[in-house]
């Protein structure tokens, strides 16, 4: 999904919780999200006087068959990923503003399911080819690949908001479009400034920088189930070839924050003690040699889908050929990169948001997960995820995750070198935006809170 569909599911519908710019879960939809003592089932009451953008009322009613349909075995979506226990069957409304979330293993991590911006809530019978929706602002046009325009719900929740009357995403074809966008004042604001653009827009006393530190990652993902990269030797040679420091540097010019192949940075269970991988040269050579793969060469797809990534992986191609290693970069147009092969790819990147470490492994590396790009398998780890995801007390949670990172550390297929930081850019007269660690652009599109001092 590109950013430009992102903010449209954003303006659309609301989430029974949510996340707001530190990070810190918080209720929505839901007044309350309880779990029972074993966290086998969590009950959800729904917010009095809540309304659909048509004015109709959000029931308990809505929340199941939402549910059914993001979890359907036939057809699922992709917020099915953290709810892979929930009893479908038993899923229930229990009155007009409660529902029991039933699962078949305990599920500690309920609320950051709920949470993510693909499970907005829908009415029963939902269209969507005609969404209705439960967030700030409703449909007016679409045109694919082009542009949205979007009005002011009237029926939204939050008092008074949103702000606007009406918003319009656009996609640009490429950042010097969007940038000139701006600088021609066409657009209020953009998502991904380009890091050769910030002194521009700095300079300019109508315009703004939007900074944010975040727990994004764009990773290099290397299959472990495929030459090379199906040696574990292979895989911890090619994270020995990172100058992190110099990727974050280069890469990011400085916006951002080194990496050490571990996501979920934010998680309050992320384990800091581990040691910061730095880059070995010659102990890459070392376990290439022992490998059978000294003088390698691998091919890296890589595309335009986030800032920095092209660029990584040219500096990448660099590095590595201190270790003997030629690496010939392919890149592909977004949606080449995001076609048939995506997923498929032996070595390439991707780009992911913040998220806490078990909700991201439901996400992109469990067996089955709708995301697993280095088709990461590993018995151990996954017996301690889902022990991790059946445990309420945080403490024996947090070392559960601590040995599970260890593992991934150790063996995964991912090579994480750095968090970069969101930089967008707008107007002044846009106000209500703040920095936001979600690393999903413009405060997780989150219009409903920007007006216009005009």
């Amino acid at each position: 999904m590109t950013h430009p569909d992102e903010a449209r599911v954003i303006q659309l519908y609301d989430t029974l919780a949510t996340y707001d710019a530190d990070h810190q879960l918080e209720m929505a939809l839901a007044e309350d999200i309880t779990p029972s003592e074993d966290a086998t089932t969590w009950t959800v009451t729904l917010r009095e006087g809540l309304k659909f953008s048509d004015g109709s009322p959000i029931r308990a009613e809505d929340v199941v068959f939402t549910f059914r349909r993001i979890t359907d075995p036939a057809d699922p979506k992709s917020g099915a990923a953290g709810l892979a226990l929930l009893d479908r069957d038993r899923l229930a409304a229990t009155d007009a503003r409660t529902v029991t979330f039933p699962f078949t293993k305990p599920l500690a991590t309920f609320p950051d399911a709920v949470a993510q911006y693909s499970n907005g809530i829908v009415p029963e019978g939902y269209d969507p080819t005609a969404p209705v929706g439960s967030g700030p602002f409703m449909l007016q046009s679409f045109d694919p690949g082009s542009q949205s325009t979007f009005v002011r719900n009237p029926h939204y929740w939050r008092a008074e908001q949103p702000y606007l009357d009406e918003i319009t995403i656009i996609d640009f074809p490429d950042d010097t479009a969007r940038v000139n966008a701006l600088l021609g004042g066409q657009v209020d604001a953009i998502d991904q400034l380009p890091l050769s653009q910030i002194e521009v827009i700095k300079a300019n006393p109508n315009l703004r920088v939007l900074e944010s530190e975040t727990g994004s990652w764009i990773p290099f993902t290397m299959r472990i189930d495929q030459a090379p990269f199906d040696d574990p030797r292979v895989r911890e040679a090619f994270r020995l070839m990172v100058d992190r420091e110099e990727m974050v540097q280069q890469v990011l010019g400085g916006h951002g924050t080194v990496g050490n192949d571990m996501y979920g940075r934010f998680d309050p269970c992320y384990p800091d003690d581990i040691p910061q991988r730095t880059q070995d040269i010659d102990r890459a050579k070392e376990l290439l040699a022992e490998a059978g793969q000294s003088d390698l060469t691998v091919e890296l797809v890589t595309s335009p889908v986030a800032a920095g990534l092209v660029e990584a992986a040219q500096v990448f191609a660099e590095q590595a050929k201190e270790a003997g290693v030629t690496v010939d970069v392919r890149k592909v147009d977004p949606g080449e990169f995001y076609g048939d092969q995506y997923l498929q790819w032996t070595f390439a990147q991707d780009f992911w948001f913040t998220r806490d470490y078990l909700p991201q492994t439901a996400a992109g590396s469990v067996e089955g997960a709708p995301y697993n790009e280095t088709h990461w398998s590993n018995p151990e780890w996954a017996a301690l995820v889902e022990e991790a995801s059946a445990t309420v007390d945080e403490e024996a949670r947090c070392d559960l995750i601590a040995q599970a990172q260890q593992i991934e550390y150790d063996l995964g297929g991912y090579i994480i070198w750095g968090f970069p930081n969101s930089v967008d850019a707008h107007t002044a007269a846009v106000q209500g935006l703040v920095p936001d660690k979600s690393g999903i652009p413009l405060t997780s599109f989150g219009f409903r809170s920007v007006w216009l001092n005009n």
